[in-house]
């Protein structure tokens, strides 16, 4: 069973930077796809970021368009989450999913938390001044 670990989350503030980690204890072969997902008091969980290993796109929430960078390093199995210009409604808990089914190849989207079986802890994420 492929465990994830986040990292990276804190305190920062408007306009500022951070890079989430999300190690897992298998590599990319052991999912279909492996996305970021992220959850406001009050709101509901949200898809951030996602990457399919059947597609070379790479996808993003409108939201965070332009300003968040999805990446993989499969040398140390680990998917990153760089964000820049953060806002305070980025202020979440971010937590890194993969689909070890294929549902995400099955329905053609890869930003819907239900497709995902495996989940990290998260890591939580503040922007504020």
């Amino acid at each position: 069973q492929v465990q994830l670990v986040e990292s990276g989350g804190g305190l920062v503030q408007p306009g500022g930077s951070l890079r989430l980690s999300c190690a897992t204890s298998g590599s990319s072969s052991d999912y279909y796809a492996i996305g970021w997902f992220r959850q406001a008091p009050g709101k509901e969980r949200e898809g951030v970021s996602c990457l399919s290993n059947s597609d070379p796109r790479l996808y993003y929430t409108d939201s965070v368009k332009g300003r968040f960078t999805i990446s993989r390093d499969n040398a140390t199995n680990t998917v990153f989450l760089q964000m820049n210009s953060l806002r305070p409604e980025d202020t979440a808990l971010y937590s890194c999913a993969i689909d070890s089914q294929g549902r995400t190849v099955a329905a053609g989207v890869c930003l819907v938390d239900y497709e995902y079986d495996h989940w990290g802890q998260g890591t939580q994420v503040t922007v504020s001044s």
